[in-house]
């Protein structure tokens, strides 16, 4: 009788649109402000929507939407193939819906002179190669590495575009998002860390990268050396409320959402 109840009370819910208007969002740090916007948004134009929208880094989603915890993941990388054997193992097609291009900032302390690195001299810092400003034209002191955790989406693209696939300095602090790499420059007179596009504010300073300023004409034309796309997976193609949502995200207010947080729109 209980368990009648039960698929009574779904079905009922089902019925009235409750329960297909309840979607759970999870992932990219970077994503995190287009999915949160966009929800609020979508949730005020439909007041039985339900959005539930977590961070944690694009392997977080990932796994999430693997584990049939979310109904999407956010990620600022494209999902590896060991994840999509796994996903496909527990019966889980991850679909990729691109919402939006980012830059990667490399940003500075704004007391800090230097202007501009090569993707060489970036690489070297990182690595651990060089380790003084003054190396770069900057003050006689040592540099203090901010990167982002290994579950982040951010830092595998950081890896595979600056790194060539070299791993951070194992002295490098790691920050478990964009908002706490760039809070750590902020307070850090001789740090460098490196954030998407829409967490650029003014209490860091964004130095070129092969004498190219990041923006969104020069991440658009992709004259900036470190863009990448940004993505929502879904299992299967998108339906239901999350198709709307992602609808929503990609139509023309969606597209000026995404502009409005300084990322590069798809359409």
């Amino acid at each position: 009788m209980r368990n009648l109840l039960c698929i009574g009370l779904i079905a009922f819910l089902v019925s009235i649109g409750i329960a297909d208007d309840q979607l759970v969002i999870t992932g990219s740090t970077t994503v995190l402000p287009i999915a949160q916007a966009c929800a609020e948004e979508y949730m005020d134009e439909h007041e039985n929507a339900d959005i539930t929208v977590r961070g944690g880094g694009s392997g977080v989603g990932f796994a999430a939407l693997i584990d049939g915890q979310c109904d999407i993941a956010n990620a600022s990388r494209e999902i590896k193939e060991e994840e999509i054997e796994t996903a496909q193992e527990k019966g889980v097609e991850p679909v990729d819906n691109k919402v939006a291009f980012d830059a990667i900032a490399v940003i500075v302390h704004p007391d800090n002179p230097v202007k501009g690195l090569t993707l060489e001299q970036l690489r070297d810092i990182y690595t651990g190669r060089k380790c003084n400003w003054k190396e770069f034209g900057g003050p006689d002191k040592s540099i203090v590495i901010v990167s982002r955790d290994v579950s982040s989406g951010t830092y595998e693209v950081f890896k595979e575009k600056v790194l060539e696939g070299e791993t951070v300095d194992d002295g490098a602090l790691k920050v478990a998002s964009n908002q706490a790499a760039g809070t750590t420059v902020s307070s850090t007179p001789y740090g460098i860390a490196y954030i998407g596009l829409g967490y650029l504010n003014s209490r860091v300073k964004a130095i070129d990268i092969e004498g190219i300023p990041v923006g969104m004409e020069t991440a658009r034309d992709e004259s900036y050396p470190i863009v990448r796309a940004l993505h929502m997976y879904t299992d299967g193609e998108p339906a239901g409320i999350a198709k709307a949502y992602i609808d929503f995200i990609l139509c023309t207010r969606g597209q000026e959402i995404v502009a409005e947080l300084g990322y590069i729109p798809v359409k």
